[in-house]
């Protein structure tokens, strides 16, 4: 019987579903997983059950790491600030306030390892859900939260080179997303969110209004992925604090999953991530090649054709992704799909090797989005 993977319940740009089942044949029986990189999660939620051993993850974006935690500790609140409709005076709204919340969160992820904040975890992923593009709560932009004499906050336009919110559309088309990026409800009492079985569109009938404690819809979803990271380390902060011998090596056979922002050499769009980087992917290319020949180690490196050049002993998997933020005009949408064909990952030499007739037998689980 094959069992529908899970996957976030957002969208988010380079993820990589449709390639994890290729992964995970090339990193096989593993006792130990680290992902420094972590964003959707598409590869930890698409390992091949059942498996044993730790599990850490990371992401610098205190956002990111932050609904992860939440997710995993309070699934049922962070559906509840998540289920909400698409509403573009709202979405911005919200914008302003978790882009003022960002800096003093990252401080509490990066000093409590147990800390998470569900309402910032709700409203961010509904908001991830409604924005046309990347740039959500980047705080790039012409516009900036300020608090006037009594302490109320408004909205203030500070010019084109302001930090601040960018102002955008919501989705209320038929290309409109809400929380599972299905279908989004914007008459009567609709929701952000259809509230079927997670990973599939419900039916008029199943779309109700979720409440705390609910087994359907959002709710169940949220619960099947805290029950899914029950054992996960979240960590947040740089890459390299989860790449250390004491959270690899020592807990024995390793896989490392290394996904940063595409380098300045790969010749993409800049701002795709609110941590973004062009440079960060040249010191883990560093780091994998340090590591590479340790036979503790199996590690996989994801970048574009020409961005890395790894030694000899190295394998490279090229594959074609779905595309992403990239189609906001002809011209991007143009260069999305070139870049969808560019997509590459580069496999240690202790990773294993498979048959072409060996690979999808073990992965009968189904297509994930």
């Amino acid at each position: 019987m094959s069992v529908e993977p899970l996957k976030a319940p957002f969208p988010y740009f380079g993820g990589k579903s449709t390639v994890s089942a290729d992964v995970w044949v090339r990193f096989g029986d593993v006792r130990n997983y680290v992902e420094p990189f972590f964003g959707s999660g598409a590869m930890l939620l698409n390992r091949p059950q059942p498996f044993e051993g730790s599990e850490t993850v990371n992401d610098k974006d205190g956002l990111v790491s932050n609904f992860w935690r939440a997710v995993q500790a309070a699934p049922d609140d962070v559906a509840f600030h998540a289920d909400w409709p698409v509403n573009e005076n709202d979405l911005h709204g919200r914008h302003v306030w978790l882009v003022g919340e960002k800096d003093s969160l990252q401080t509490r992820l990066d000093g409590d390892p147990e800390f998470f904040d569900a309402k910032v975890a709700g409203w961010w992923c509904w908001g991830m859900c409604c924005w046309i593009g990347s740039g959500f709560c980047s705080g790039n932009g012409p516009w900036r939260s300020v608090a006037d004499a009594e302490g109320v906050r408004q909205l203030v336009h500070v010019g084109t080179a302001g930090q601040g919110v960018n102002r955008k559309l919501v989705h209320v088309g038929d290309a409109g997303k809400g929380v599972n990026r299905k279908r989004v409800h914007v008459g009567n009492a609709g929701q952000g969110e259809d509230q079927g079985t997670p990973g599939r569109e419900s039916t008029a009938s199943e779309s109700t209004l979720g409440t705390p404690g609910r087994t359907d819809g959002i709710y169940s979803w949220m619960q099947e992925l805290s029950t899914r990271l029950k054992r996960v380390r979240v960590c947040s902060g740089d890459w390299s604090r989860v790449c250390g011998p004491s959270v690899t090596v020592k807990h024995g056979l390793t896989a490392v999953f290394l996904d940063p922002p595409y380098a300045d050499s790969a010749g993409r769009q800049a701002d795709l991530y609110r941590e973004d980087s062009s440079t960060v992917a040249h010191a883990v290319r560093e780091w994998a090649i340090q590591w590479g020949d340790d036979p503790r180690m199996r590690i996989a490196l994801c970048g574009y054709d020409g961005e890395h050049l790894m030694p000899e002993s190295w394998t490279v998997f090229d594959w074609k992704a779905r595309g992403g933020y990239g189609s906001q005009g002809d011209d991007d949408e143009a260069a999305g799909r070139a870049n969808s064909k560019k997509e590459r990952i580069w496999f240690s030499p202790h990773c294993l090797k498979p048959s072409r007739e060996t690979q999808r037998p073990l992965f009968a689980m189904g297509d994930a989005t």
